[in-house]
């Protein structure tokens, strides 16, 4: 075999190599653009199974049993924990006081918190005071907060009453009467949560194009009505997302109602025990995780329907959404002058 054969065959061979590394290189290249966005979005994914949905089929699976604190797990008694709660009056009464503390802070929250976005979307001075200032009362700890408020409220010595007094009006049984308390608690969740909501629906605010606004200003409209044809609408998106979580939030809460007096137990006769609190009072107060598992599963389903309902609310709104005559109007001079819309 003379030389130039060797040579050539070397040569042929390399050249066959590197195809090889190209052709893996390139379907590196492929698995990498196909693999690589699946894995960063893994962590969430691993996070939400260990600690979201493990403990939902955990759950399921305690619903089903007879289940204590000493003794674990028991026998398989199918529905029966779940017939057992639906059958109990304390269950109903706290879904009853549950839904309405839920109205009652959950509307005004939102009112209120588009009212301070709104003023917080002005030209003010110290801007970021304002806007810090109003999330102070959401990093405050709720057990701070409902100890505070649950004296204010008091049915004897409280604040409110006494200045109640003060003007003539008799006291107001905060802890005994069933809409007072509720009231009184509500106070409590929009305290803490509507300069957090206001924040999200400013962040909305500031999104919206001010060409709108001087469109609007330009044919006559007030301020009154530009936040009612213009801001109202372009905030919906997000209106919907406040309404929901708020819904979720407001379906579990249990840190008010627990610390509202210092038994915790949602009151005499149950005014303001809530769904948690009644979940709470079964797992730890008698010790029967199975019955308390069927109530967090029936509690679960209460807010799948509650988000298939807001499902259905979106998804009318946003067919019936259109732009407003100012809008349109705006983005036509803005085409005009060729500037952006």
């Amino acid at each position: 075999m003379t030389t130039a054969v060797r040579d050539e065959r070397r040569e042929t061979k390399q050249a066959e190599r590197q195809i090889r590394r190209v052709a893996f290189s390139q379907k590196l290249s492929r698995w990498d653009v196909k693999v690589s966005p699946y894995l960063y979005i893994s962590p969430f994914f691993i996070l939400f199974a260990i600690t979201g949905l493990f403990p939902l089929v955990y759950t399921a699976w305690v619903s089903v049993h007879e289940w204590n604190l000493i003794g674990g797990q028991g026998d398989f008694v199918g529905f029966d924990n779940f017939a057992f709660v639906l059958n109990q009056t304390p269950f109903w009464i706290a879904l009853r006081n549950t839904f309405s503390i839920f109205v009652i802070s959950a509307v005004p929250q939102v009112a209120f918190a588009l009212v301070v976005a709104a003023v917080l979307d002005q030209n003010l001075r110290a801007k970021t005071f304002w806007r810090m200032g109003v999330l102070l009362p959401f990093v405050v700890a709720p057990v701070a907060v409902t100890l505070i408020f649950s004296n204010m409220f008091g049915d004897q010595y409280g604040l409110i009453n006494t200045l109640l007094g003060n003007v003539g009006i008799d006291p107001i049984g905060w802890h005994s009467d069933v809409l007072a308390s509720h009231i009184a608690i509500a106070t409590m969740v929009n305290f803490r949560w509507t300069g957090y909501t206001a924040l999200i629906l400013l962040a909305a605010m500031q999104a919206i194009p001010r060409d709108y606004y001087e469109a609007a200003a330009i044919d006559g409209a007030g301020p009154v009505r530009r936040f009612f044809s213009i801001t109202i609408p372009q905030l919906r998106p997000t209106l919907i997302f406040v309404v929901v979580t708020s819904t979720i939030g407001g379906l579990q809460i249990f840190d008010e109602p627990r610390l509202y007096d210092q038994f915790g137990q949602g009151g005499a006769n149950s005014q303001w025990m809530t769904i948690t609190l009644y979940l709470y009072n079964l797992g730890w107060g008698q010790l029967n995780f199975g019955r308390a598992a069927a109530v967090a599963w029936l509690l679960f389903l209460i807010i799948v329907i509650v988000g298939l309902i807001n499902l259905a609310i979106t998804r009318t709104i946003a067919s019936s959404s259109s732009i407003t005559a100012a809008q349109k109007r705006a983005v036509k001079r803005a085409s005009r002058s060729g500037a952006p819309a």
